[in-house]
Parts: structure tokens; sequence; C-alpha cells
């Protein structure tokens, strides 16, 4: 379960820092809160879980085109 944890928040922290290169990082940090709900909901944390699924969704919007940064903040 540890170990779960650990990759999901590697995860979506390494990708949040490089989603603005390309949607593709988007994407895995749309997995990343993916694995993190998992991980959220199988040690109990409700809150936890629900947030992480909201986030999921909006990464993964963000990844498939529904919205993207404004000119002035892509790098």
């Amino acid at each position: 379960m540890t170990a779960l944890g650990t990759v999901a928040v590697a995860l979506t922290a390494g990708a949040y820092a490089l989603e603005r290169r390309h949607r593709a990082f988007a994407t895995l940090f749309a997995i990343g809160c993916g694995l993190s709900s998992v991980y959220g909901f199988a040690i109990g944390s409700l809150p936890f879980g629900v947030v992480e699924t909201l986030w999921a969704v909006v990464a993964l919007n963000r990844a498939l085109g529904g919205r993207t940064y404004p000119r002035a903040l892509r790098r």
C-alpha cells in the first residue's frame, strides 16, 4: 500500500511540474491523481479519495484539450 502511495505522489508531482510542456504530462498527472484516489479510498480516507478523483477529471479534461493555458503562461 505504501508503494502505491509513493508511486502515485511521485508521478503526480513530476507530471505537474512538466504539464505545461506537453499534454502528455497532463495525462500523466491525471493518471497520478487517479492512483492517488485509489490509494485514498484504500486507506479509508474518503475526502482524499474524492478530491483526487476530481483532480483526475480536471486534468483529463485539460489533457484532452478542454482547457489550455493562456499564451503568457506557456513556457
